[in-house]
């Protein structure tokens, strides 16, 4: 049977935190760094089981995105994978279902950054491409990202962005959207 288990990240036990990063590691054929497992981390869990395994995870973490001089509180999207052999099957759905309940429920807005193949993914849920510009509040100031400015979604909750502005996220290591 397929269970769905939404938790916070202090509630995870060591070996559920072995196994997302194992899953990450495989599903991203090895392509994630330490920092982007780590930004998965600090916020809630959706977590797909079957037989006690495993199959199918994202996380949901708190941000803050600047438009038109207000900080957003963000639900950001982490770490969203599907076991290769149980893909099509409705699990990324579940896993994305119980995270925007959370952003629908504590946050202003959902972002994250999405690959090509998964665009059409979210789209079909409801998340919308960002057609502005796109910046991170660096240690050095505003700094432009313009290379991740197509892979940029939003889930509007309570707020209306201004699609033509500019949309910063916080600082952090590694890859900043």
């Amino acid at each position: 049977m397929t269970e769905v288990r939404v938790v916070h990240t202090a509630s995870l036990r060591l070996d559920d935190l072995h196994a997302i990063r194992a899953l990450l590691d495989a599903a991203f054929d090895g392509g994630v760094t330490d920092d982007d497992y780590e930004h998965a981390l600090g916020g809630m869990h959706a977590m797909v089981q079957e037989g006690g395994e495993l199959i199918g995870h994202g996380a949901v973490v708190m941000r803050r995105m600047l438009h038109r001089g207000r900080a957003l509180r963000t639900g950001y999207v982490e770490g969203v994978a599907v076991r290769a052999d149980h893909r099509r099957r409705g699990h990324g759905s579940a896993v994305m279902a119980a995270l925007e309940k959370v952003i629908r429920g504590a946050y202003e807005l959902g972002a994250l950054s999405a690959s090509d193949a998964a665009t059409d993914f979210y789209a079909a849920r409801g998340w919308q491409r960002w057609t502005g510009t796109a910046s991170v509040l660096s240690p050095d100031g505003i700094a432009r990202t313009e290379g991740e400015e197509d892979a940029i979604h939003l889930l509007p909750v309570t707020v209306q962005l201004t699609p033509d502005g500019d949309l910063a996220c916080d600082w952090r290591g590694g890859d900043v959207w």
